[in-house]
């Protein structure tokens, strides 16, 4: 299959050119290139990005496929100018064993719309009692690289220190939930002011930064790799600045949702806004928009959480805390960083594709956009202002705190090794 994308901009700079996309690779870039028999796309005064990739995707399958499938959470991505993401292993049967990795794999690659990489467990079981099957899972079919009990924190000291070297050994990643279970018990909100005028416990922030402080100190200790999933506070940006700054292996994402919304919007108690870690002070948010320039929090990831309307639609207490976000990523970004000039569109490949597919160790995916490289893009109508609606997503579930919220910029196509896989909003093979 063979395409050409005529009028783009890549990363939004300089003058429009023609990309040609033949055998899944850019094959050339100029101006007023010769389409043959390619399919033309017009795509005048539209950004080209490579394409995305998402260190933090609940796929939900096995277990729980009314609240997402693999097909549904895979058409979601794509449409967001996804073409990687990874699947978490909070599912029924844990993704603790080979097993399960590779059915997550295999389920993927049948669908085929994102490159599906399975997050094993770190614990068996997510329990946090006796390291999972770690080596067994990385030399599996799926090749597993990053490993993590997301939705649970690796609290163990010991067990953290160890699976942290393992992770030499496998070239793996360990993403942390970071979060003392013992500060949090019962917690509902943010600790501050918000939560104390609404009467809910107290989340504090103090109980995410003191793991990210240990765990710093761990990945220092044994050189493994240390990843941060969800960063929500002033104090974590903090802990890894001064990490950093001593060469530590540490990475860290930061949510879009986190990135945009604050714990004022839990004066209506909507359970829609309930998510783990909790939103925080607009203080937390502008850190986290300067961190992410910065670079010292590495990329965006979704942590995309499909539930159920029983599981939502009920008081605030026996809500399950999760977002939304594989379709509505993009144009949160633009929102947070672009429009605010914090980032340009280089700056949103950066974070959203480059440094992602570094982070996991993928070499065909956050490519260049350059002639030989894999055809894995984004097509981004910068100018488009569009209206949430989670009605209308592909998931199987509808938990958008973005509902009838107007946000700029749009993916307008989305390509895999050279294969359409959405364009205008539609699912395309």
């Amino acid at each position: 299959m063979s395409a050409l994308l005529r009028g783009v901009l890549l990363y939004g700079e300089g003058e429009p050119v023609d990309v040609l996309i033949e055998d899944g690779v850019i094959s050339r870039i100029g101006a007023e290139l010769d389409a043959g028999d390619a399919e033309v796309v017009e795509a005048q005064g539209k950004v080209l990005l490579p394409g995305f990739v998402d260190l933090h995707t609940h796929l939900r399958e096995p277990g729980r496929e009314d609240t997402e499938t693999i097909a549904t959470g895979s058409a979601a991505a794509a449409l967001g100018g996804y073409t990687a993401v990874f699947a978490m292993a909070n599912t029924d049967p844990i993704a603790d064993t080979q097993l399960v990795v590779e059915h997550v794999w295999r389920k993927g690659q049948e669908v085929g719309l994102v490159d599906v990489h399975p997050v094993g467990a770190v614990t068996v079981g997510l329990k946090g009692d006796k390291l999972a099957e770690l080596g067994t899972m990385a030399r599996s079919e799926a090749g597993v690289r990053v490993f993590s009990d997301d939705g649970h924190c690796v609290h163990d000291p010991l067990l953290m220190r160890r699976a942290l070297e393992y992770s030499k050994a496998l070239d793996a990643v360990i993403a942390q939930h970071a979060e003392e279970p013992k500060l949090t018990v019962g917690a509902q909100a943010n600790e501050g002011e918000v939560a104390s005028r609404l009467g809910l416990a107290g989340w504090p922030a103090v109980a995410e930064e003191a793991i990210v402080a240990r765990d710093c100190l761990l990945a220092k200790h044994t050189g493994g790799r240390l990843h941060v999933c969800h960063v929500s506070t002033t104090g974590t940006v903090d802990v890894l600045r001064w990490a950093k700054a001593r060469g530590t292996g540490v990475s860290a994402e930061v949510t879009p949702h986190h990135l945009l919304l604050t714990d004022d919007l839990l004066a209506s108690y909507d359970p829609v806004n309930k998510v783990n870690p909790p939103l925080r002070t607009s203080v937390d948010v502008q850190a986290l928009r300067a961190a992410l320039a910065e670079g010292v929090v590495d990329c965006v990831a979704t942590d995309h959480a499909p539930h159920a309307p029983q599981d939502k639609d009920c008081e605030w207490s026996s809500a399950r805390p999760g977002m939304l976000g594989l379709q509505t990523a993009l144009s949160v970004v633009a929102q947070t960083m672009v429009v605010t000039e914090l980032l340009d569109w280089r700056g949103v490949a950066r974070v959203m594709s480059e440094r992602p597919a570094q982070i996991a160790g993928l070499p065909d995916q956050g490519r260049p956009l350059a002639e030989g490289e894999p055809a894995n893009l984004a097509l981004v109508d910068p100018d488009a202002r569009w209206t949430v609606r989670g009605a209308d997503f592909a998931s199987i579930s509808d938990n958008t705190p973005f509902e009838g919220m107007e946000l700029p910029a749009r993916v307008v196509l989305t390509m895999l090794r050279g294969r359409i896989t959405a364009h205008e909003g539609k699912v395309c093979g």
